[in-house]
């Protein structure tokens, strides 16, 4: 790509061809503040917080959408830049709501912290706050309108991020509000339940609801026998919300943590990924050997089941029939490891600590309570996790390492990559691969199906089968894949989708920011993990295989069908209401 060269504040900086002024400043390190800007979305220009000063030009350009051109010269903090960008900010303030520190994002919001920079010490013009009605209506999204400043970026993240278009601005100039289609609740919406909007929200305008409070209960109630279960990407994501750098694995500081918090055994999802492994596995392999539906799409990633059953229907034949990692731990907890332990399920709480808001609405789901209880009691995100050992008064940073707790603690290193995309299908062919050849891989390390690009294809041979596999993660990627299976193209027979850019580990409730940067750190940790394992192949668990003879029985036995795997159906691509047993809540149907 040809170079250019521009002035930014009396410096010659290159510019590659194309880019943005906001792209060039941040290349030669020059900060331009922004608030409808991220790196994941294409420019907008709406917020007019990043305007800057271009010689030549009549009035002030917004930097993150302005072309450079060979020798403009740029101003990012002339006095009459500042004048202006104070004035959006103010004004941006001027009817949004004051309490901050009663705000989930009090030191993490964008707007308190422009304002900040800005040196705004008071608002010279002060209007009331809308007074919206807060929607908590969804099991995984909370909406405050008044917190809104109109950035459009969950309006961009839903439609360009995810396909899915649920959400809308009705309303001109100062009664804009962005809500989903007909001002229909969150909960009754045409919604994924992702969070992906909320990763990338500015303000508190979009938050997880929360289950901290519930979760405090049960721990603090001693009737009741509490075990948590801790995804894979958790162990990589939290240190960042205790103010660790991206990137970090905390696992063991993680697991003496939530004994300090309280809870009677604390377990790993890790686990119930290499159970994944066991039933799925051996699920593409009878599908391959016996003539079954293909491709076999993976079923692990809850808001990728959503939109599948909303947008393709007619594909869910394809899906694996098993439940997600998170589901078959809940169902193996109250009947396996209430049994061993001689707890009454009926008393037993299972918490996950999951990256994921759509993970809320998956343990809800009525078809997920194979254990005779809803085998999954209560859905923390990584950051209410942060958020409850800081009110605990834990010092993270000093803990000692411990291990997670038996049996369902154990694991390899095949389950730690399902927290990254092309993870799932990797662990899949570990296993697969020795189980139709029987013969030992000699690399688990399978590069093909590595990388952050949003859609791959990849052909592995396994025995006599070139099999072949393609990833995609972040559901408009998987549109165009599915487009393509709906066509007959492609000629696949694995495939594995995750709903979140970067798999699990970009999930919707994992610490914001977000970044292609701070994901990619994310995932060489998670890979780091994988190799720091002594077992790096989900069936020589050893807690597995005693699972199976002392209890299962088999891959795909009656009583696995039974606990372990599913069906789903198809939705409307319309919002309906459904009324929610539990909670009373509507949800999308």
């Amino acid at each position: 790509m040809s170079q250019r060269t521009i002035t930014i504040n009396g410096r010659t900086v290159p510019a590659a061809e194309g880019s943005t002024i906001l792209e060039a400043a941040t290349q030669a390190g020059q900060k331009i503040p922004t608030l409808c800007h991220h790196p994941d979305l294409p420019p907008l220009g709406a917020c007019r917080v990043c305007l800057v000063e271009v010689e030549g030009e009549r009035n002030l350009q917004p930097a993150c959408s302005f072309p450079t051109r060979e020798g403009m010269v740029v101003w990012t903090h002339s006095a009459k830049v500042r004048k202006a960008r104070r004035t959006v900010v103010e004004l941006l303030l001027s009817d949004h709501p004051s309490d901050c520190t009663a705000c989930a994002r009090n030191r993490n919001c964008e707007l308190q912290t422009l304002a900040e920079e800005l040196g705004i010490r008071e608002v010279r013009v002060r209007v009331e706050p809308r007074g919206y009605e807060v929607d908590d209506s969804s099991l995984s999204v909370v909406r405050d309108p008044d917190k809104c400043i109109l950035c459009r970026r969950c309006l961009q993240t839903c439609s360009e991020i995810q396909g899915v278009s649920g959400l809308r601005i009705r309303g001109r100039g100062y009664d804009s509000l962005v809500g989903s289609a007909f001002d229909t609740p969150l909960g009754s919406a045409l919604c994924v339940n992702c969070g992906q909007c909320i990763n990338r929200c500015p303000t508190g305008a979009l938050t997880e609801r929360s289950a901290i409070a519930e979760v405090w209960e049960a721990l603090e109630d001693p009737e009741l026998f509490t075990v948590v279960q801790t995804a894979p990407a958790v162990r990589i994501a939290l240190g960042e919300a205790l103010g660790m750098p991206p990137g970090q694995i905390v696992t063991g500081r993680l697991t003496t943590a939530l004994r300090l918090l309280g809870f009677d055994r604390v377990f790993d999802t890790d686990f119930a990924a290499d159970l994944t492994i066991m039933e799925e596995g051996y699920e593409l392999i009878q599908r391959v050997t016996e003539g079954g539906v293909l491709p076999q799409l993976t079923s692990c990633s809850p808001g990728w089941i959503k939109f599948i059953e909303h947008f393709y229907p007619e594909l869910l034949p394809n899906l694996s029939t098993c439940k997600s990692p998170q589901q078959m731990f809940g169902a193996v907890a109250k009947t396996y490891f209430a049994e061993v332990a001689g707890v009454d399920p009926a008393k037993m709480r299972v918490v996950s600590i999951m990256p994921c808001t759509a993970k809320k609405f998956e343990a809800a789901r009525p078809e997920m309570r194979a254990s005779g209880f809803q085998d999954v009691d209560y859905v923390l995100t990584t950051r209410e996790l942060a958020q409850m050992i800081k009110e605990k008064g834990v010092d993270f940073m000093v803990l000692e390492e411990s291990e997670y707790d038996d049996p369902l603690g154990e694991s390899t290193g095949a389950a730690v990559i399902f927290g990254v995309t092309g993870g799932v299908m990797e662990a899949a062919l570990r296993t697969a691969y020795e189980v139709i050849t029987g013969e030992k891989l000699d690399n688990v390390e399978i590069h093909a199906v590595r990388g952050m690009e949003g859609v791959r294809e990849a052909s592995v041979k396994v025995g006599d089968l070139d099999l072949r596999a393609a990833v995609a993660h972040g559901l408009a990627n998987a549109a165009r894949l599915l487009d393509r299976v709906v066509a007959g193209e492609g000629g696949y027979h694995f495939i594995e989708i995750m709903a979140c850019p970067g798999g699990c580990l970009g999930g919707g409730g994992q610490p914001i920011p977000t970044s292609p940067e701070i994901r990619q750190a994310r995932a060489d940790a998670i890979y780091q993990a994988d190799q720091e394992m002594p077992i790096r192949r989900s069936h020589e668990n050893p807690s597995i295989q005693a699972l199976y003879e002392r209890f299962l029985g088999k891959p795909l036995s009656e009583r696995s069908h039974h606990l372990l795997h599913t069906q789903y159906t198809p939705r409307s691509r319309r919002a309906v209401q459904v009324q929610d047993d539990k909670s009373g809540r509507q949800t999308g149907a």
